[in-house]
């Protein structure tokens, strides 16, 4: 089994490589085993908000980061990948969270600006890393700017330097990547990939968004799904629920995949 330290350190690597990282996100033990068992998945990504619904609570650091990290903790134990967990902003003190999400097993994580002023989200970025280099785990964090989800109705251009800006700086701050959620269609990813650098952006696959492919070929590092894979399961499942109050019966196409 790879320790924590080869994990983190395999885990960066991937978002160099020429292909993108693709991180089909979780949010409890069988989603992840599930995932794991597929041959193309190298690391495993927690979605918070996924994990506050499957506890029946609203997204935004409304579940307790004790029960949100035990979780995580089960999520790792599962598994012999990486994993990098979504720490939301950080929960008041982002250096505390990083430290007891690597006590959980976390090799990684997103933490978002909420467009909070840029030096005070330095600060964030910077307390995140100075906490793995204090565990002795060379920590992966994907520093989420929400300059385009919370750039209300100021022009794109606007948001693309927002983003960039303060991309640039939390990379300078010792962050891997940069995650720019949103619909970016190809002019702005291509520009914000030249603002920020070339397999230095995260992004995040929803309806209506270029492919993981397509954003590979623009200098993309990483993609990710967010709670919308959560949304196709339970989809899956109210449909099914729907057929059979229809007098349908199960699929036989079904996996026993728990």
């Amino acid at each position: 089994m790879s320790t924590q330290i080869e994990k983190a350190q395999s885990f960066a690597q991937l978002h160099t490589a020429p292909e993108i990282l693709r991180v089909v996100n979780v949010w409890d033990v069988v989603s992840t085993k599930a995932i794991a068992a597929l041959p193309e998945t190298k690391a495993i990504a927690t979605a918070g908000h996924s994990i506050a619904a499957t506890f029946g609570y609203e997204d935004g650091e409304n579940i307790p980061l004790d029960v949100m990290l035990d979780m995580v903790r089960r999520i790792a134990e599962a598994v012999d990948l990486p994993v990098t967990a979504d720490l939301d902003a950080g929960y008041g003190d982002a250096g505390e969270t990083v430290r007891k999400a690597i006590g959980a097993g976390a090799v990684g994580a997103n933490i978002e600006d909420r467009l909070k002023p840029l030096a005070e989200s330095v600060a964030v970025v910077e307390a995140a890393i100075a906490a793995g280099e204090a565990e002795g785990v060379p920590f992966v964090l994907n520093a989420r700017t929400d300059a385009f989800m919370r750039g209300g109705d100021r022009p794109a251009s606007e948001s693309i330097a927002d983003a960039i800006e303060r991309g640039r700086a939390f990379l300078e701050a010792g962050a891997t990547s940069v995650f720019v959620p949103g619909l970016l269609d190809a002019d702005t990813t291509r520009q914000l990939v030249e603002g920020i650098g070339d397999r230095r952006v995260s992004v995040i696959g929803i309806p209506g968004a270029l492919t993981a492919a397509e954003y590979e070929a623009l200098g993309v590092a990483r993609i990710s799904y967010g709670p919308t894979t959560q949304r196709v399961a339970l989809t899956a499942f109210q449909d099914v629920a729907k057929d059979l109050y229809a007098n349908g019966v199960i699929p036989s196409s079904i996996r026993a995949l728990n």
